[in-house]
């Protein structure tokens, strides 16, 4: 089993400890691993700490549902593992820089105050994205064996996003999306900006040795007026596109565009803007690689 399966193996049961102990020792015991072994494997793989990530995790999925739900703040510190009610205000209050109380009271941000569908969509995401948010797009060391690529027209609704934009090497890609997400997802949610589904990646130009590419937070409605360096909003219009999921790791992911593009010229159509990638699978829940879906999405054209 290579360190990345074996990490990723007990983030999936970390995970699923919403309140149980997490401390080093406990998952070293999970792990059959010494401390130090254990601590400096982690970090290699995920970037964190076992504590950071964990404080992180608990923290994020009770801020969504101090916004989804009207439980009591400290059964909502309990329900995620914090020993205290005075424990998890003052960690929340470094994290998202007000009170849990002043948080919820706020609530989402413009005409989304109140609305229980949106706060519910934003708390299913954080749910599933706050475990691996660094984590997409990693190097998984594995090949698979090529799974056949379905591939539809599709009419998509525009997508409001948070993105942050740089060129880098095409080699760049899993680095530079594992600072772009987290920044974003915590700007989210430092902002009540509700999300509203998995982060992705877009390629607005691709050149001989580089590219441009977007790291993106998907939302519910236009977040303009929320500024932060490096961070904007982003409205993909609605429209048209060749739509294909790809089953398995990311160092694959070129063969399924090549697929598209390949339907794309059988088909007579022209393609219509920068494709994106949007993450489905949680490689923090499904440590198998083999079972990492990616939806692809290339805009296209009618033929002529």
């Amino acid at each position: 089993m290579t360190l990345r399966r074996e990490i990723l193996r007990l983030l999936a049961a970390v995970n699923a400890r919403r309140r149980e102990d997490v401390s080093l020792g406990a998952l070293s015991a999970l792990a059959h691993r010494s401390p130090f072994n254990l601590h400096r494997r982690f970090v290699a793989v995920v970037g964190e700490t076992p504590k950071a990530y964990t404080n992180r995790v608990r923290l994020d999925r009770a801020a969504a549902d101090l916004l989804a739900t009207d439980r009591q703040v400290s059964v909502i510190a309990h329900d995620h593992g914090f020993a205290s009610h005075e424990v998890f205000t003052r960690a929340f209050t470094r994290r998202f820089g007000s009170s849990p109380r002043a948080y919820r009271a706020r609530g989402l941000r413009g005409g989304l105050a109140g609305d229980d569908r949106a706060a519910a969509i934003h708390a299913d995401t954080v749910t599933s994205v706050a475990p691996c948010v660094g984590l997409y797009r990693m190097n998984a060391l594995e090949r698979s064996t090529p799974v056949p690529v379905d591939i539809a027209v599709k009419d998509l609704p525009a997508l409001h996003a948070l993105v942050m934009r740089k060129r880098i090497a095409r080699d760049e890609i899993a680095a530079t999306l594992a600072t772009m997400l987290p920044a974003l997802f915590t700007h989210a949610q430092q902002h009540g900006i509700a999300m509203a589904g998995p982060p992705f990646a877009r390629y607005p130009e691709f050149g001989m040795g580089s590219l441009v590419m977007e790291g993106g937070v998907s939302t519910t409605e236009p977040a303009d007026g929320v500024p932060e360096a490096g961070i904007e909003a982003l409205t993909i219009p609605a429209g048209q596109a060749a739509v294909a999921v790809h089953r398995g790791p990311y160092e694959t992911l070129p063969e399924t565009y090549q697929a598209i593009e390949a339907w794309i010229q059988a088909e007579g159509r022209t393609v219509a803007g920068p494709p994106w990638e949007t993450y489905l699978t949680d490689p923090g829940e499904h440590p198998d690689p083999a079972t990492w879906q990616t939806e692809i999405v290339q805009p296209i054209t009618d033929p002529e």
